[in-house]
């Protein structure tokens, strides 16, 4: 079975980014949002989370490298990375 699987930006309340990854987006902000059990430990503390931004990819390995990527970025260049790869470049 192939899944599709996100790698997303979430805006926190306290101002900062968590950056993740799921097969199911609208699960994972009801999670991170306390309306479904699970979520992050870090968002948790920070709700509400709002997603920013996200990115579709065939599968998970390739979901965990993005997410990686991205995590070595600092936060004023983490959005635009990921919005630069939805429309096609990889600045």
């Amino acid at each position: 079975m192939n899944k599709t699987w996100f790698v997303y930006l979430a805006h926190c309340n306290d101002n900062t980014l968590y950056c993740g990854i799921t097969n199911n987006i609208i699960k994972r902000f009801w999670q991170h949002n306390g309306l479904k059990q699970g979520g992050a430990k870090y968002t948790k503390a920070r709700r509400p989370i709002i997603l920013q931004t996200f990115y579709q990819v065939s599968d998970k390995s390739s979901a965990l490298k993005l997410e990686y990527t991205i995590k070595q970025l600092p936060k004023h260049k983490k959005i635009l990375y990921l919005e630069s790869l939805q429309h096609g470049s990889k600045t």
